[in-house]
């Protein structure tokens, strides 16, 4: 939307300067019509980046959001879609009828790239995903504020006691009614493109929250910013493999839900995808 926008606006601008320089009574609209819509676009892009920076730059890390901003949940949605079309992500899904209509949950995904939280945060926007991310993804620029506002929450993936602090916050925000929760089970991007063995921990969130599970894979994201800079679109894939009911949580272990939810990611990425 954001580009399209853009887009009229440049190709507006450019009719009107060919009409104001009586480019078409000739052949000058052939070189003033596309130098000035680059020119324009350009322009346009430059105030879309400076506006972002400028809201984002107003956040302060340091304050705890005690709720969703519609806000910048909004500015994510569009700018969003912007980067998707930049990059040329061909994204194929699968299955996101089954997405939950009512009621939070824990969404739980392999993690490939930096690109993953973006795609998820797109296809899920109606339900309001707040991401377990790693304590220096808040440090990035303009991302990690954005991440602040739209209640994200930090995990120290090296110390238990802080790590269960975050449990707890994302166990909260649930159930108070604030946000779904979205998480890489494995901790980290995959090296290797394959499906690492979970931390376990993350699943009591569902189990102590009484939501279910959606569980999510992704296909082919690590090469998306490779081959936009080459100009070439990626075919991403984007699967909900299922959803694991609440009342089937109960009475079993985080790290028994861990194994399931294992299964069903390498059941659907298949034995090529999936670590030894």
């Amino acid at each position: 939307m954001l580009l399209g926008i853009m887009a009229v606006l440049s190709l507006l601008t450019a009719g009107a300067v060919c009409v104001g320089c009586h480019a078409f009574s000739g052949l000058n609209w052939l070189w003033v019509a596309p130098v000035t819509f680059v020119g324009a676009f350009a322009v346009l892009f430059g105030i879309a980046f400076a506006f972002l920076y400028f809201v984002c730059s107003r956040v302060d890390l340091e304050k705890e959001e005690e709720k969703d901003s519609p806000f910048y949940r909004t500015l994510a949605r569009v700018y969003i879609q912007a980067v998707l079309q930049l990059v040329q992500a061909r994204v194929h899904t699968r299955g996101l009828e089954q997405t939950p209509k009512e009621g939070r949950f824990l969404l739980v995904c392999n993690h490939l790239s930096i690109m993953d939280p973006v795609l998820l945060l797109h296809h899920f926007r109606d339900s309001q995903l707040a991401f377990i991310s790693k304590r220096e993804n808040s440090s990035m620029f303009i991302i990690g504020k954005l991440m602040h506002k739209l209640l994200c929450q930090t995990i120290n993936r090296e110390n238990d006691r802080e790590a269960l602090k975050t449990i707890i916050k994302c166990i909260n925000i649930i159930k108070e009614d604030k946000a779904s929760i979205a998480v890489f089970p494995e901790g980290y991007t995959s090296r290797d493109g394959k499906l690492q063995h979970f931390r376990s921990g993350v699943f009591k969130i569902a189990q102590k929250a009484n939501v279910p599970i959606v569980v999510v894979t992704l296909q082919n994201t690590a090469v998306i910013l490779h081959n936009a800079a080459r100009l070439k679109p990626t075919q991403v894939e984007l699967h909900l493999v299922g959803v694991i009911p609440p009342e089937e949580l109960k009475g079993v272990t985080a790290v028994e839900i861990g194994e399931r939810v294992h299964r069903m990611m390498a059941d659907d990425l298949g034995p090529d995808l999936v670590a030894e």
